[in-house]
């Protein structure tokens, strides 16, 4: 799949540059559905919950009756889970709170599972010079990405997987190391952070591996028209409501 991103900070729709410094807003959230029309999911994520300095609850809870959209930020306790599928989060996407700094937190995703559902819950395994990183990428811990994707499997549908060191840089990706992660695990995976060219979208297509888009859709160095233009034919458009605010 090729999945667009909404982003939001203080109601509006924004992209940050390594996860803290903002590059620029983009149009209301109804208008950016608008454009996303014909992919079948959104992922949302709610930075101000990420950041502990507020959240968006409304606006995701609207988006979520216009689009199938993922949502994450912030989302350190089973509850806030609860919360997000309640609002109509088609999946939850989990990161911070999945890890300790030198192990997977088992006892949190078994609860989570259990009372959400796995089918529901997508975890971000973000990382940044090899290692996996946690609070906003702030946190780094022990652990490397590929040795524990099968031990969180039982708990997920799938995985988030963000190439920290490039996120919102425009400078690429690193197609290597999702090929690695691929072979780590057969649960649906997307890779995040520094994709930019149509070469690297088909590229993590051919893996089965979708791609999740931000800053290169958001500045057009990636039409959604030649990102539309690789959709399957059969995929389902996504139910996208009256834009109108």
């Amino acid at each position: 799949m090729i999945i667009p991103c909404i982003d939001l900070m203080g109601g509006k729709v924004v992209q940050l540059v390594q996860g803290r410094k903002k590059a620029l807003e983009g149009e209301h959230p109804h208008r950016m559905l608008e454009r996303f029309a014909g992919f079948p999911v959104i992922q949302v994520i709610d930075l101000d919950a990420a950041m502990e300095q507020g959240e968006n609850n409304a606006i995701v809870e609207d988006l979520a009756t216009r689009a199938r959209i993922r949502v994450g930020g912030g989302v350190r306790t089973v509850e806030r889970a609860e919360t997000l599928a309640a609002l109509g989060a088609d999946r939850i996407i989990v990161g911070t709170a999945a890890f300790s700094a030198d192990g997977v937190r088992e006892d949190f995703l078994r609860e989570l599972a259990r009372r959400v559902g796995p089918s529901r819950i997508t975890i971000a395994v973000d990382s940044k010079q090899g290692r996996i990183v946690v609070r906003g990428w702030q946190e780094s811990t022990t652990l490397q990405a590929a040795d524990v994707l099968r031990q969180l499997e039982p708990y997920c549908s799938g995985f988030l997987c963000t190439y920290v060191d490039k996120e919102g840089m425009m400078q690429g990706t690193d197609l290597a190391w999702f090929q690695q992660l691929r072979k780590a695990t057969s649960k649906e995976l997307t890779a995040a952070g520094g994709i930019t060219t149509l070469r690297e979208v088909r590229a993590l297509l051919a893996m089965d591996v979708s791609a999740a888009l931000g800053m290169a859709v958001y500045t057009g160095r990636l039409s959604l028209e030649s990102l539309r233009a690789l959709l399957p034919e059969a995929a389902h458009p996504p139910r996208v409501a009256d834009a109108t605010p």
